[in-house]
């Protein structure tokens, strides 16, 4: 939860400073394109929810080689989709990504340069997430709390330099908020790669191959992986057609501008901090599963969702109370955009119990391999209802900000629902892993 808190910490700095040096269009760039680019990057992603399944168990079950093989494929696979997929695909497409959510033409210069840098430059972030979760999942939290701090406090440094201008260097704006980010990443990359090589961590590189892709590897690595793929493209998907949807209002731009700092960031201090949770109810489920101590699983679940419900209420009380300060903090003095933004803090500081109690108990589903019963939840909850309350509305009475506000609020309440009851029906305690 901390090392997401502080990672968060970048997206944050990212938007006030683009907001006081570029303007809302910059902070609408920066939304527009991370949804685009996380379409794309959490179906690659996927291969890590695969990895942490089995390093999970196998480290339950006390086969440090294992472990090891399973790193290393996941790395593999990892980068052959990253450089030689994503980034050829991403540069060349993102034009036509961008009028996709009919992004206003201000935000559209804004963001073609920013997120083409993402999609080229994405290998670092991929290797940062994939040693992360490796770690996590074989029971070291530490060592990528120390790693997010590191990134965190270079990429602050970086973007102070690249987004202002400092000396000759000049000013970037909202492409130097990309740059930070990449640069950044591919540094601690770097040095981590190095101490993985040097065998200072749990998890270690492999030793004397082979090389080459483990096919009883890598399917296992789809196998798991791969529901949790669809899942999140699927959300991100729902959230470009939300943006569409937004891009499709009369203040466009303004309502752009709030979702992308009300939602994608200052939300992130729930969302983080969930996605934190679940990585670590993950790592407790899997483990203890692969121990032969489902028992321990299903605690280690409930205790994490209160641990969400309590920060989540925190937080939310915070969005409440002062929302005007929150959204100044990223330059959005704008009174439209100031009322918008406004408007979904009050949504969000009740979606936010409902998406803590999801994450942990879809973090429990995923770590022990139940990875379809959170991809079915997700197509439900965050695809079908909220896109289909927005489309109703659009058709009959109008479609108004809060519409959409309102719809993300009900998808959340059903992803919680729904993630509770599937977990409770205990299929998860009879998936078997292997690797052949």
């Amino acid at each position: 939860m901390l090392q997401n808190v502080i990672g968060g910490l970048q997206g944050l700095v990212d938007h006030a400073m683009v907001g006081h040096y570029v303007g809302f269009a910059g902070n609408a760039a920066i939304g527009v394109s991370w949804q685009i680019f996380l379409v794309v990057h959490v179906f690659i992603g996927s291969l890590f929810t695969g990895m942490g399944v089995l390093v999970a168990r196998f480290a339950g079950r006390n086969e440090p080689g294992v472990v090891n093989r399973v790193v290393y494929q996941a790395f593999l696979t990892a980068a052959i989709l990253s450089i030689g997929v994503l980034a050829p695909i991403g540069y060349f497409l993102a034009p036509s990504l961008l009028d996709l959510v009919n992004a206003a033409p201000a935000v559209q210069a804004e963001a073609l340069p920013y997120i083409r840098t993402l999609f080229v430059f994405s290998f670092g972030m991929m290797v940062f997430f994939m040693l992360g979760g490796a770690l996590r999942s074989a029971g070291d939290a530490r060592t990528p709390l120390r790693l997010g701090i590191w990134l965190t406090v270079l990429n602050l440094v970086l973007n102070v330099i690249l987004i202002r201008g400092l000396g000759p260097i000049p000013a970037f704006g909202t492409l130097g908020a990309a740059m930070g980010t990449v640069i950044a990443a591919g540094i601690v990359t770097l040095a981590a790669v190095h101490s993985l090589v040097r065998g200072r961590w749990v998890i270690q590189a492999q030793r004397g191959g082979p090389w080459g892709p483990d096919p009883a590897i890598v399917r296992q690595l789809f196998r798991f992986g791969l529901p949790t793929g669809i899942q999140g493209v699927a959300m991100n998907i729902g959230g470009v057609i939300l943006l569409r949807f937004i891009g499709s209002m009369q203040a466009s731009a303004e309502a752009q501008a709030a979702y992308s700092v009300g939602y994608t960031q200052l939300f992130s201090l729930v969302t983080w901090t969930s996605v934190g949770i679940m990585g670590a109810t993950a790592a407790v489920a899997g483990q203890n599963l692969g121990a032969g101590r489902p028992e321990r699983s299903v605690q280690g679940a409930r205790v994490a969702s209160w641990i969400g419900i309590a920060v989540a209420a925190v937080i939310g009380a915070v969005f409440l109370t002062v929302p005007e300060t929150l959204l100044e903090a990223f330059g959005l003095d704008d009174p439209l955009v100031a009322a918008l933004g406004s408007q979904l803090l009050a949504f969000l500081s009740v979606s936010g119990v409902f998406v803590s109690v999801a994450l942990a108990y879809t973090g429990a589903l995923q770590g022990t391999g139940d990875t379809r019963g959170p991809l079915y939840i997700s197509l439900i909850s965050q695809l079908a209802l909220p896109l289909t309350i927005c489309w109703v509305l659009q058709a009959t009475t109008g479609l108004e900000a809060y519409h959409i506000w309102l719809a993300i609020l009900l998808g959340h309440v059903t992803r919680a629902a729904l993630s509770l009851g599937r977990f409770r029906q205990g299929h998860w305690r009879r998936i078997e892993v292997g690797i052949g």
